[in-house]
């Protein structure tokens, strides 16, 4: 008999063997809820939805942190068989402008917190009917979404018939060069999705997850469904601080926690400054720029925590490689499990991904050779919303080209080299910034850098470097590059710096290097040379 996907089977399945078991832990407002009380929580938002007029394919968007309200927002909103709409909290009100109209929203959702960032742009809103306001009070004109919500009946909600191809979340990319795009996510796609993800970050009963990372970012990698479909514990951490993040911790035996980064960079230099308690046995999973291997020898050995690095990215549901040692693997030396360690890794369940070159040809499994890495399988996204075009540019033959180049070594573990156009070009040599990036952090005063290209009279562009020193540490731009040249060819060198406070950041943490390349190009409006956004 075929039984179609559907993300609440995972929730339903919570609530029969876990039902007294507690789901959720705000971690600023002391709330809890077992899963049994989630439910009848996401049966009277259904109800509440349904009130507006909210019907199967309808948009529902949140604007909100990592909170009770989000979490239970994805399920109540799936039962009417609508679509969820999460919003990056820090883009500018014009960016909640485009989004909210061309996802053609119909209820919006935003905490309290960032209301302030709806109110300007109220009039310009095409199809929201209704705002409501997660911890609202009287002070404000919306509806204050706890009084809303406990006006409604707590039984179970009669469910919409789902489609598992039906589109489940419209996920909105960040537009570095153009208004950003409406990735669609189906039922399927996520649900297959959730069982990957849940054997290769070694999901269980008994994991309590601290949500760090955004909800709103790919649905959290997809946490909601899996840890839920687990009967695992959810932490709620609307305010992301290391210092909170440490706490949460220990306080509430914390197992898993998914970060950028640039996050968990801040939680080492927290260590190193205070020797916050750090809990046992949890597992750290970390997607973006592959970090080197000293990076992870510190938080396994320092931090006692076990590192796992993942790759993915939106339009793939999100996660295809995982860099979890493998039993294949127990024979190398310590050193080279590092190392593999610090790559995006291999394909997860469900996921082909291969390295090819212009030709669509794969590449040599030599570590060296260069190619875009490309993505067939489950997680493919159905495509742009209203977006044919770039959809049609994205998946060829079935499969979606990343953008992101890449190299695969004998073992078939593939790193990621550079984005395409974050490659320099230096004398006619390719240049990855992430390999220079990597020998910078490597500096004991270095906090953070970014490399981008800038222009160069002999050789056409050489790298450039962005950094962000260490809390009382000092370092010349000498210094710097003596220090890269002495771990690098010389040619892939950094020829000049620029000391920075803090680098730009995406809400997921990903340093936006197109921000750093158009400030450049401001303080230098005389320079000619191959440049791309």
């Amino acid at each position: 008999m075929y039984v179609p996907m559907n993300l609440l089977h995972f929730l339903d399945r919570a609530v029969t063997v876990y039902g007294e078991k507690c789901a959720v832990i705000d971690y600023e407002e002391g709330r809890t809820f077992t899963y049994k009380e989630l439910a009848t929580r996401v049966n009277q938002l259904s109800h509440g939805l349904r009130s507006l007029g909210v019907q199967k394919g309808d948009k529902v968007a949140y604007l909100a942190p990592n909170t009770v309200e989000m979490l239970e927002g994805f399920y109540g909103i799936f039962q009417l068989g609508a679509t969820m709409v999460p919003l990056n909290i820090r883009l500018k009100p014009e960016d909640y402008v485009f989004i909210l109209n061309h996802s053609e929203s119909k209820v919006l959702f935003v905490d309290q917190d960032m209301l302030t960032l709806i109110e300007p742009i109220k009039h310009q809103l095409e199809t929201v009917e209704t705002i409501i306001v997660h911890y609202g009070d009287d002070t404000s004109n919306e509806i204050s979404y706890d009084k809303w919500l406990n006006s409604f009946p707590e039984n179970q909600f009669e469910r919409a018939p789902i489609d598992e191809f039906d589109v489940c979340s419209l996920l909105y990319t960040s537009g570095t060069t153009g208004n950003p795009k409406g990735v669609m996510l189906t039922h399927r796609s996520n649900y297959l999705h959730a069982l990957s993800a849940m054997h290769h970050l070694r999901v269980h009963d008994d994991d309590i997850y601290l949500h760090v990372l955004p909800m709103f970012h790919v649905n959290g990698w997809g946490s909601p469904f899996y840890y839920t479909a687990n009967g695992a514990t959810h932490i709620c951490l609307r305010r992301a601080t290391p210092a909170k993040i440490f706490d949460a911790i220990y306080k509430h035996k914390a197992t898993a926690v998914h970060m950028a980064p640039t996050v968990l960079n801040s939680l080492l230099q927290l260590h190193d400054e205070k020797k916050p308690e750090t809990g046992e046995n949890v597992r750290v999973v970390i997607a973006g720029s592959a970090p080197p291997p000293a990076f992870i020898r510190r938080v396994e050995d320092e931090l006692g925590w076990t590192f796992i690095q993942v790759y993915g990215m939106t339009e793939t549901s999100p996660l295809t490689l995982t860099s979890a040692s493998r039993s294949t693997e127990e024979h190398l030396t310590e050193e080279k499990k590092v190392r593999l360690k610090a790559k995006a890794g291999y394909p997860m369940i469900g996921s082909d991904v291969r390295v090819v070159d212009e030709s669509g040809n794969e590449v040599p499994h030599d570590g060296h050779s260069l190619g875009e890495i490309v993505v067939y399988g489950h997680g493919v996204m159905k495509g742009y919303w209203k977006n044919k075009e770039e959809t049609e540019e994205a998946i060829q033959n079935g499969w979606l080209h990343t953008g992101d180049m890449g190299t695969i070594d004998e073992f078939g573990h593939i790193d990621i080299t550079d984005r395409k156009k974050d490659i320099i070009i230096s004398g006619g040599e390719n240049i990855s910034s992430i390999e220079v990036e990597g020998v910078l952090y490597e500096h004991p005063s270095i906090l953070e850098a970014a490399v981008i290209a800038v222009p160069h009279e002999k050789w056409g562009e050489t790298p450039h470097a962005y950094i962000v020193l260490r809390d009382g540490h000092t370092l010349t731009e000498e210094e710097v590059i003596t220090f890269s040249r002495s771990k690098l060819a010389h040619f892939k060198a950094v020829t000049s710096i620029t000391f920075i406070d803090e680098l730009p950041k995406t809400a997921s943490g990903k340093i936006q290097k197109v921000q750093l390349r158009n400030e450049y190009w401001e303080a230098n409006p005389t320079t000619t040379g191959r440049f791309v956004n």
